[in-house]
């Protein structure tokens, strides 16, 4: 997967994906209320991410459906982010991450559980 995803196709992905199979329209029915969007907005967003590859859209109706998964774009988004800020190096985007903010016994846990699967 080469194409990135800008804020616009990763809000209407975020619809599709809770939503799949999903009409164009109640995808525009649901960016109109939870984002603010128009119609003419939203068909624009759902074509460039079929151009992209992301979703197809079927008739009738044009259900749309992901192409890719939200945990197949949140590998490639973490990827080009570690790549891009932190050189390369996943050490610096954990150390980042977990610099200023405090942690659950939990969320250590989870995350010491994550790091022993490795």
């Amino acid at each position: 997967m080469k194409e990135k995803l800008f804020d616009s196709e990763a809000k209407v992905m975020e619809i599709v994906w809770a939503n799949a199979p999903i009409s164009a329209k109640d995808i525009s029915l649901i960016a109109a209320e939870t984002i603010g969007w128009n119609k003419n907005t939203t068909y624009t967003v759902i074509k460039k991410l079929e151009a992209k590859g992301f979703i197809k859209r079927e008739d009738p109706n044009f259900i749309c459906t992901p192409l890719v998964s939200k945990s197949q774009m949140q590998k490639v988004e973490a990827d080009s982010l570690v790549k891009k800020v932190f050189g390369g190096s996943r050490k610096a985007l954990f150390s980042a991450l977990l610099e200023d903010e405090p942690l659950t016994e939990e969320e250590i846990n989870d995350l010491r559980k994550l790091i022993d699967k490795r």
